[in-house]
């Protein structure tokens, strides 16, 4: 009978037990370290909702993100998750239901702006690489999984959607812009690709979105370990924070981006 060398580890983190491959070069590697991933984000994000809100997670890895939102959300707030990476999905699925969380719809699929099939690059979980950094494909090689649009999927509320698809934001986007203009969303959009940087900022601004740089760096000094020794140096996450146009709330310190060109933008990753 034969038997699978194990690479997962499981931990008690900030947020849960958490279930991860420590091969992965950031968020596995956090998760070991220091017991948490991206804490600034999900800081932030947990301030954009409250008990009942809806949030859709779309590229929700293995659900360092998922689940804090869960909780802020409550029982009676939802969240949707997509991963199509289908290792990643299993794991989500595993840190879901090792922490008893009722409120979470995990969907193993991708979300763009039409339905089509895409394929998910196969990764060799034995092997160290940045695993949340894969991009999807048209075609072959790789695991094929199913698109689909948020505007398909038609949810009854949305109040907050995160995105985080390695370049493929803008086509979401795209694909959401009814749900979008229906319930005015926080979104919460990874631009760190110089050369869709300008496009994505042009395509959020369409929507009557104000927009935020958010750019934390991947080290948290008051992290759940308590470990002061900072293995990531100065990688920071690029991303945009989206409120709509009028909105009541704004953010203190976040330096506003004005002036739409779809050409790159100052502060974009390469």
């Amino acid at each position: 009978m034969g038997r699978f060398p194990p690479y997962n580890k499981v931990k008690i983190c900030r947020h849960g037990i958490m279930v991860f491959n420590p091969n992965d070069a950031y968020l596995g590697r956090s998760l070991d370290l220091y017991g948490e991933f991206a804490e600034a984000e999900i800081g932030l994000l947990c301030r954009t909702v409250e008990e009942g809100s809806v949030v859709l997670d779309v590229g929700a890895c293995i659900g360092t993100h998922t689940l804090p939102l869960a909780k802020a959300v409550g029982p009676t707030g939802t969240i949707h998750s997509f991963e199509p990476q289908r290792l990643m999905f299993q794991t989500l699925c595993a840190n879901i239901a090792l922490n008893s969380i009722t409120n979470v719809f995990a969907h193993h699929a991708a979300i763009g702006d039409a339905f089509t099939t895409l394929f998910a690059p196969k990764a060799d979980p034995y092997r160290q690489t940045n695993f949340a950094g894969f991009s999807l494909r048209a075609g072959p090689p790789g695991e094929p999984v199913p698109a689909v649009t948020i505007d398909a999927l038609g949810p009854e509320r949305v109040n907050l959607i995160k995105i985080d698809v390695e370049g493929m934001e803008r086509s979401v986007i795209e694909g959401a812009t009814e749900t979008i203009g229906r319930f005015q969303p926080v979104l919460y959009v990874e631009n760190d690709r110089n050369t869709l940087a300008g496009e994505l900022v042009a395509c959020i601004a369409g929507l009557g979105y104000r927009m935020y740089w958010h750019t934390p760096p991947l080290y948290n000094p008051a992290n759940f370990m308590k470990r002061e020794e900072n293995a990531f140096g100065e990688i920071a996450s690029l991303n945009l924070l989206c409120l709509p146009d009028g909105g009541r709330w704004r953010p203190e310190d976040f330096a506003e981006i004005e002036g739409f060109s779809p050409e790159p933008l100052d502060g974009a990753g390469s």
